[in-house]
């Protein structure tokens, strides 16, 4: 390699896969000169069980070490280069989960632009230079360094809002503009969805951020004392009332108050509600003289308030003073891509929490992760996290995760007999007797499914990497017979 004029610090931790020795021996001496600690593997597969035994997600390595960025060569032995960008891609969430650089020395357009699309942060052509590994790999750490620092930046200004996927960066988007403004919103979504923590985020977001932030559960306050809760009581009012009491609408003036579960609110207490709303005033319970209040309403439920407005449980001019703004929060099996930082995230409070060791999750578990339906969503996953902090001796396994979830890494069942004749190709052996259109529809069956269990049974990301449509691959399964388990 061609000698550099000016000696460049590299900070990080890199893994460097090629069937080579010499490359591999070359790429150790340049980079730990440089400052580099570096790992090193023959085969993808052999990187693959290295990040299996660590972990991953930005914390892999031996004996714990982070990893920080990857090289690898193109044509490998087994899975190439770019297949193994793919598998880093898929645990990432659409994006390789740690900067990756390919290297090769029969580089054709096609694999550069295929290696652009999946992420790949750069693309080295051999013979190899000093100069231009060195500036490669620096820049890939720093730009890894700054997207972590504004990852963290937002997740301490979002709350625990995480996620890449696109479901989640739209909603994000709509949480950043919404949020500054007096705007009232509606937040939508299935039980465990994370509704509370959006309603946070768009408080933090508004002005009235250093003010109260005030919670109420429409569904767990017994109908009877609902409005003396909202709205507050004067002293002799009802039997019990010894003293005045502010209401929760009091308490939040000035700042922001979360109606969660607006669906379960009966409708004399919506009536109450609406007026607030349409006067900015309340009547406390015995009261005789309207209170003035400046609050803020966001409001959430699980359940169809267009549905429940149609039969009369809902009231229509409520819904349209509270769904200025609708947000709908998407389930977790909408954006799968997000699994493997949510998993992450949630084991490591999970470990600080319970004073444990940090633990990490093997990739096969993680697809196993993204390919269950999640009917809890994400507070199923966070409780699944803290239990397998607790109850798992080192790093997660396939092996450690509950049987329904498990099942969706292991090999969907026996073959059948088409399956058998596609194995049995790898030895020249092909069943007579069998037709062409047989043999044609067994080679794209075994071919979809077997792309769509390294996807963990996400339909979109498949076709993407198939190339087509959405809606035509899930045309092709149903014709094909292609279902999950099946």
């Amino acid at each position: 390699m061609d000698e550099i004029d000016e000696p460049t610090s590299i900070d990080g931790t890199i893994l460097v896969v090629d069937d080579e020795r010499n490359i591999r021996r070359t790429l150790r001496m340049v980079l730990e000169g440089e400052g580099a600690t570096v790992i090193d593997a023959a085969t993808a597969e052999e990187a693959l069980k290295l990040l299996s035994r660590h972990g991953y997600g930005g914390h892999v390595g031996v004996d714990g070490t982070p990893v920080d960025m990857v090289l690898a060569d193109v044509l490998l032995p087994g899975i190439s280069g770019l297949e193994l960008l793919e598998r880093l891609r898929a645990l990432g969430g659409g994006s390789p989960a740690l900067p990756v650089i390919l290297i090769s020395g029969h580089a054709t357009v096609s694999d550069a632009v295929r290696a652009t699309r999946l992420g790949a942060f750069d693309f080295f052509e051999k013979p190899l230079t000093r100069d231009r590994v060195i500036v490669g790999v620096r820049n890939a750490l720093r730009q890894a360094g700054v997207e972590r620092e504004l990852r963290a930046l937002r997740g301490r200004s979002r709350g625990e809002i995480i996620g890449d996927s696109p479901a989640m960066q739209a909603l994000l988007r709509q949480v950043e503009k919404v949020g500054p403004t007096r705007a009232r919103v509606l937040i939508e979504g299935e039980s465990g969805t994370g509704k509370e923590l959006v309603a946070r985020a768009i408080h933090d977001a508004s002005d009235r951020a250093e003010r109260a932030f005030v919670k109420v559960n429409c569904a767990a306050i017994p109908r009877e004392l609902i409005e003396s809760e909202l709205f507050g009581h004067e002293r002799g009012s009802f039997t019990g009332a010894t003293g005045q009491k502010r209401g929760l609408f009091e308490v939040a003036d000035a700042g922001t108050i979360f109606l969660d579960e607006i669906g379960d609110m009966d409708l004399g207490a919506q009536a109450k509600v609406l007026r607030v709303l349409q006067s900015g005033e309340l009547m406390r319970v015995g009261g005789e003289r309207p209170v003035k209040i400046d609050v803020r309403v966001l409001a959430a439920t699980h359940r169809n308030l267009k549905e429940l407005v149609s039969s009369g449980e809902f009231r229509e001019d409520l819904y349209f003073r509270l769904a200025v703004v609708p947000l709908v929060v998407p389930p977790l099996r909408e954006r799968s891509g997000d699994i493997g930082l949510l998993c992450q995230h949630y084991i490591e409070v999970a470990c600080e929490e319970n004073g444990l060791s940090v633990k990490n999750l093997a990739p096969e578990a993680i697809t196993a992760l993204a390919g269950y339906v999640w009917p809890g969503n994400v507070r199923e996953l966070r409780n699944l996290m803290e239990r397998l902090a607790i109850l798992t001796e080192g790093d997660v396994l396939v092996g450690d995760l509950p049987p329904e979830i498990r099942g969706s890494a292991e090999d969907e069942g026996p073959k059948g007999p088409l399956e058998t004749m596609i194995a049995q190709l790898s030895d020249g052996a092909v069943p007579s007797g069998i037709s062409l259109r047989d043999f044609r529809e067994a080679v794209e069956r075994a071919f979809i499914r077997q792309r769509l269990i390294e996807q963990g049974w996400n339909v979109s990301r498949t076709a993407e990497g198939l190339g087509v449509e959405r809606t035509h691959l899930h045309k092709k399964m149903k014709l094909l017979g292609i279902v999950r388990g099946v």
